[in-house]
């Protein structure tokens, strides 16, 4: 093997050079280019490695008009981020799908409304080729700042802040789930079925009410409890229902983060699940429902797939040359029965 050369950085013509072609065959390799036969294109990346040569960003991005670079806007406070394993397995998909595309990352989250702001600028300024939000609330305007930057953008579940705009989506069928759960307990024979719902200005959390809904369509209205997708919420819920309707004998809640603290206090009151209770979960995290007792029956939604599909659609965008916008997508979910129900 040739010795590599020492001295200032390895130019793009070093490596022409070294691998015997041209500038512009050499830089076809290097930035992704087709139309380079194979056995160039292993003397090119082989001149590559042994030279130790790294693309000039600057310059990379003046041929293909990309920065290589995706903003993941989540549209949630820093705190909710790092402790809900929804958003990590969904940053999880996008981080990897961005990888096999050779692109970067860019994490931006909302501490409150005047985040909106600096995250206009920043998708205004150039410094991405697209970006991906989710957790979209509905009095939200972050869909708007998003689409007034004029970057190809793809939404995580839908949100009635962005109905109006010409922007795809990756959704699961959540009331289609939600329906499945229910039917489920109502095979059980519960009769008296609650639910805790999630926050209601997101639309995941209302499409599971109305499949709640779709099941039991009379049902008492004190056999709700809202939560906020979050543990603690689901206890607090869990505790209201219970006193409420202490003759409640199964309970659907919309994620499994809230069916964790609703098990908790089932456990602590002396309920026994599911011979008095039954609980079906949504999300099917495998972080969490590794740690209920009993195990948690749930709907599984593929969120790293999800997370995935986001940036395929993205890329297709990216590479529309003024043809028709990938049309959005409801991914199909699936109850998975355990001990729980």
């Amino acid at each position: 093997m040739p010795e590599p050369i020492t001295g200032p950085r390895p130019t793009l013509e070093a490596v022409a050079a070294r691998a015997g072609v041209s500038r512009a065959t050499a830089s076809r390799v290097v930035n992704g280019g087709a139309g380079v036969r194979a056995p160039l294109v292993d003397k090119v990346r082989r001149a590559v490695e042994e030279l130790g040569y790294v693309p000039n960003h600057a310059a990379r991005s003046l041929v293909t008009r990309r920065n290589g670079a995706v903003a993941v806007i989540i549209a949630e406070p820093e705190f909710r981020i790092f402790s809900d394993p929804f958003f990590e397995q969904q940053v999880r998909g996008i981080s990897r799908e961005l990888t096999a595309h050779d692109s970067q990352l860019v994490l931006l989250w909302v501490e409150g409304p005047g985040d909106h702001d600096r995250i206009a600028r920043y998708l205004g300024g150039g410094h991405v080729d697209g970006a991906l939000a989710f957790s979209l609330h509905n009095d939200d305007e972050l869909p708007a700042l998003i689409d007034r930057s004029r970057i190809p953008t793809v939404f995580g579940g839908r949100s009635r802040a962005g109905k109006d705009l010409a922007v795809p989506y990756v959704d699961c069928d959540n009331r289609g789930g939600a329906r499945e759960a229910v039917r489920h307990l109502v095979s059980l024979g519960r009769r008296h079925i609650a639910h805790i719902a999630g926050p209601d200005d997101l639309m995941a959390a209302l499409d599971r009410v109305d499949g709640y809904h779709d099941v039991l369509i009379d049902a008492d209205p004190a056999l709700t409890a809202q939560g906020d997708f979050t543990e603690e919420s689901g206890a607090r819920a869990m505790h209201e229902l219970l006193e409420r309707r202490p003759d409640l004998d199964g309970v659907f809640v919309s994620n499994d983060l809230m069916a964790a603290g609703a098990l908790r206090v089932l456990a602590e009151r002396g309920v026994r699940v599911p011979e008095d209770v039954a609980v079906v979960g949504f999300d099917d995290m495998a972080s969490v429902v590794r740690s209920t007792v009993p195990a948690l029956t749930t709907v599984h939604q593929d969120i790293e797939g999800m997370g995935r599909l986001m940036v395929k659609l993205l890329m297709r965008l990216l590479d529309e040359s003024g043809g028709p916008a990938p049309a959005s997508v409801i991914t199909p979910t699936a109850l998975v029965r355990r001990a729980s129900a």
